[in-house]
């Protein structure tokens, strides 16, 4: 029997809350638990009748779901990322797409300059030495000073600008950005030039196709060996095989990642690298922000329901 509520696909995991929200709104399918055969049956049975999507910034929606859900009104991201989401093909069949954003800047931001300190204080190396019990044997080589560093921001949105509001009082915040931006910071002309000027370069760039491997081989030579990468934008920003020989050459001293191009794979070599920090795309994972982002997602599918404008309209 069909439901009397409209079809809705979720495509990720989400909080036991945010779905129980949602499953008050639309008859919910948890796509991501179907197999290939289920998620076939599904929609030969039910797929013209599925209305919006729920999926996380870093997965999207794959352009062969998109095309195969005829009825679908909304794509609704629960993160600030839509990069994963092909807008063109969106827009082509009248599907909104909305994210949540604003309400992650500020978790995203510290948890960048957290990194920046873990990094070059080696926070994760001494937490380590402790537990393992090394300390009477010995002390930890010397780290290096947060304070006086040159911090260059990758990046000035929303995002990027808290990241160098957070970092202003350590020490000098150059940027580059893809738009020109008023302001006392010194701006470089691109990537290359600021990797030269900074000591720590932080990338908080959106993804798309012009910022794809935009922190290349040549961007991390400029950085040198003294200077260190912090990445909280998306892994596909970084060429990861670039990133990984310049590790291992000392071509810079260490990097500090919350994002991979290969989600949840990571590269061996960076887990075994001993001048990483690596967690696990964490940024927005606070209880305060998950719940914000919930009530963004809740209000576009309310709005998309209602036959409202979207509240966060990405498209």
């Amino acid at each position: 029997m069909t439901s009397a509520k409209p079809l809705a696909l979720q495509l990720c995991p989400y909080a036991p809350a945010m779905e129980a929200a949602l499953a008050e709104r639309v008859d919910l399918v948890r796509w991501f638990e179907l197999d290939a055969g289920g998620q076939a049956a599904l929609l030969a049975a039910r797929g013209g009748e599925v209305r919006i999507a729920c999926t996380g910034g870093h997965l999207g929606i794959a352009d062969a779901l998109l095309e195969a859900l005829p009825g679908l009104a909304l794509v609704a991201i629960n993160g600030v990322g839509f990069d994963k989401v092909n807008l063109p093909l969106a827009a082509a069949r009248g599907v909104g797409v909305s994210n949540t954003p604003d309400v992650l800047t500020d978790d995203v931001a510290d948890l960048a300059v957290g990194l920046v300190i873990a990094l070059k204080r080696q926070l994760p190396q001494g937490d380590a030495h402790v537990r393992a019990g090394r300390w009477p044997q010995g002390e930890m080589p010397l780290a290096r000073r947060v304070s006086g560093c040159r911090f260059g921001v990758l990046g000035l949105g929303r995002i990027g600008s808290a990241i160098a509001r957070r970092l202003e009082p350590f020490g000098a915040v150059g940027h580059a950005s893809r738009t020109a931006k008023k302001g006392p910071r010194q701006a470089f002309a691109g990537p290359v030039e600021l990797a030269e000027w900074a000591d720590v370069l932080v990338v908080a760039c959106a993804a798309n196709a012009e910022t794809a491997g935009l922190v290349d081989a040549r961007v991390l030579a400029a950085l040198g060996r003294d200077g260190c990468l912090v990445n909280v934008s998306r892994g596909a920003v970084v060429d990861e095989a670039a990133l990984i020989a310049a590790l291992e050459a000392g071509t810079i001293a260490g990097a500090a990642l919350d994002v991979y191009a290969d989600e949840p794979q990571v590269p061996e070599a960076l887990r075994q690298a001993d001048n990483t920090v690596l967690t696990p795309h964490v940024a927005s994972a606070t209880v305060e922000c998950r719940a914000a982002m919930a009530d963004l997602v809740l209000a576009n599918v309310d709005a998309q329901l209602a036959g409202l404008p979207l509240v966060t309209p990405v498209l």
